[in-house]
């Protein structure tokens, strides 16, 4: 969990600083804090009384991580590591840092720091090649993972000092990278303060107006949250289950996104309220829900069982949403190991062992680490398998069953095609249709949390190119792609003339674009197809022109990029498009885009 701490002492005595990280941090052993003051006198002196554009001292910034880490009981040559991770600024080299704290410092500074100078910047970091760089190097040590995510965490928190345009490209890359990725590792806390500081800086008249929001009626809630925590801590006691209840308002971001699905202001907005309870088991967290469903009436398809089926990152919990005195109530219902997991996420897998600095606890057992191992292996030269890899590692998931009832883990928006080839890559090549649920649905249809999946196979199919299109996992990807490679002699061919198409089309002027209206007389279905398209915002802006491209034609909810054309505008592309992957100079010229979710 990363509390911010501050320090009592003065930021301009070393000394005194020093000293109050080993009060506030007393499970290092001597060696140990031999170990950290050295590191801290080295960082000093290489530093040299430099200061921060914002004026403070040079030496605040990993002095601050260090603290993050040490509060999560890393050992010594983490925090060591955190101390010093500045210091390659100063022509001090891997070889230095060997001879002087050890080769298992040097190795975690080396990998460290190649993350950490990847650039903020919004255009270049989604490079399918930054990205690989940051994801891959991570499995070499969980250590590194932690030491990268808390730097970040750091320099958002002090992001204030930054010039307008790299608070923006930070708050951005935090959003797309690094929120993810906490969320991916279990560290749920972290997660939500990365978001929540993010849409200051994206977003900050929506998080101005939801700030007063919640802080207008903190008084009403507290009455309201007293009330609901009283019922449920009297009807617990009478069965007997010994419980802890927290109320907490929602985070920002979570608040913001329900803005921005349900196209209301915050002040619409009454599902702001959740309750967390705690208890010792399983079986008392089951029967606590029977409590709170007697209590209040639950609202329908809001019930989730993450003990039965945790998350990929460990998460186990229980989810309900009630409706207690006309307003929507949230609660989420754990043990304590299951909220100790959800607080800690990574730590609590690779936390190092009390009286022991060398062996990791459960090393194997996080989803994400299993998955970054298995896919550097493979050899990634496609930019749009690696995209699609990118979102499978970070973005959201769903579960799906086959029909005996084993659970399949996909990522949101995953289609049959993909389950099939999760199954086995010979099912995934003979899929001509699937039903969900015992009904037929399109191959093209995003799959729905918990359904039952039914593949039906045909020996004369075979993959296609519009299925390399849809597929969300990297394994199908790469398998249609590599089929269409030996078996379509075409394939490549068609490949390089879109692409030759695609460069001469920048050349012409964009073309006008009339609206067009339904005629009298038209039929429900005539008005349909005229119906306009989801708009596309271009860095947050609706005024912007822009074309969709002809190679992907991306629609909604696909996944999207642009990228600033000669005399078009902005060219919208699907994330996983050939043709974009391969324009020349489109990292320099690539913009932020989303699809509206307003319009």
């Amino acid at each position: 969990m990363a509390n911010e701490y501050t320090f009592k002492a003065s930021m301009e005595d070393p000394n005194a600083l020093i000293t109050e990280f080993f009060d506030i941090n007393q499970n290092y052993s001597q060696e140990d804090q031999n170990s950290i003051l050295k590191a801290w006198n080295f960082l000093l002196e290489k530093t040299n009384g430099l200061r921060r554009d914002c004026g403070k001292p040079y030496y605040m910034h990993p002095l601050r991580v260090a603290t993050l880490l040490a509060q999560n009981n890393l050992d010594a040559h983490t925090v060591v590591s955190a101390l010093l991770h500045p210091v390659h600024k100063f022509e001090v080299t891997p070889d230095i840092i060997k001879t002087e704290f050890g080769e298992t410092v040097a190795n975690i500074l080396i990998t460290t720091n190649k993350i950490i100078s990847l650039p903020m910047n919004s255009k270049t970091i989604h490079q399918a090649d930054a990205i690989r760089k940051m994801l891959f190097a991570m499995c070499d040590d969980a250590r590194v993972i932690l030491l990268t995510l808390y730097d970040r965490l750091d320099r958002i928190r002090n992001i204030s000092s930054l010039a307008p345009e790299q608070q923006r490209a930070l708050a951005e890359a935090v959003l797309e990278v690094w929120a993810p990725l906490a969320d991916r590792l279990g560290m749920q806390k972290e997660k939500n303060e990365f978001e929540d500081l993010s849409l200051r800086y994206t977003n900050p008249d929506a998080y101005l107006q939801i700030e007063k929001i919640i802080a207008q009626s903190q008084e009403e809630r507290a009455a309201y949250l007293e009330k609901a925590v009283n019922s449920i801590y009297k009807s617990a006691e009478r069965t007997g289950i010994s419980v802890t209840i927290t109320s907490r308002a929602k985070h920002y971001y979570s608040i913001y996104q329900k803005m921005r699905r349900r196209n209301k202001e915050a002040s619409e907005l009454f599902d702001l309220l959740a309750l967390r309870i705690l208890c010792n088991s399983s079986a008392e967290c089951y029967m606590l829900v029977g409590i709170v469903h007697g209590l209040w009436k639950p609202l329908d398809g809001r019930f989730k069982d993450y003990i039965a089926m945790p998350k990929s990152n460990g998460y186990q919990s229980l989810h309900t949403t009630v409706m207690c005195e006309g307003k929507p109530l949230e609660i989420q219902i754990r043990t304590y190991d299951m909220h100790n997991m959800a607080e800690h996420g990574i730590a609590s897998h690779w936390l190092y062992k009390k009286g022991t600095n060398h062996d990791l606890v459960e090393a194997d057992k996080l989803d994400i680490f299993n998955k970054l191992q298995q896919f550097r292996q493979l050899s990634i030269t496609d930019e749009a398998t690696f995209h699609t890899l990118k979102n499978e590692l970070l973005g959201d998931e769903i579960y799906v069953f086959t029909p005996r009832g084993d659970v399949k883990k996909l990522p949101a928006g995953a289609t049959a095609i993909d389950f099939a080839y999760s199954i086995h890559s010979a099912i995934g090549e003979k899929i001509i249709a699937a039903k969900a649920d015992g009904k037929i649905i399109p191959l093209t249809k995003a799959l729905e949390n918990t359904q039952i999946i039914e593949i039906i196979t045909n020996p004369q199919a075979h993959p296609t190119e519009a299925q390399l299109k849809i597929v969300r996992t990297s394994k199908a990807h790469q398998k249609i792609h590599s089929w269409l490679m030996a078996n379509d002699p075409t394939f490549s061919e068609r490949l390089d003339a879109e692409k030759a198409k695609e460069a001469e089309q920048l050349q012409e002027p964009a073309p006008k674009i009339r609206k067009q209206r339904p005629k009298r007389g038209d039929g429900p279905k005539e008005a349909a197809q005229l119906q306009k398209p989801r708009k596309v915002l271009i860095q947050g802006d609706k005024n912007v022109m822009y074309v969709l491209a002809q190679c992907c034609k991306p629609v909604y909810p696909n996944l999207i990029c642009g990228y600033v054309t000669r005399s078009k505008g902005v060219s919208i592309h699907r994330a996983d498009c050939l043709i974009y992957q391969r324009i020349p100079n489109k990292d320099e010229r690539s913009v932020q885009v989303q699809w509206d979710n307003e319009d």
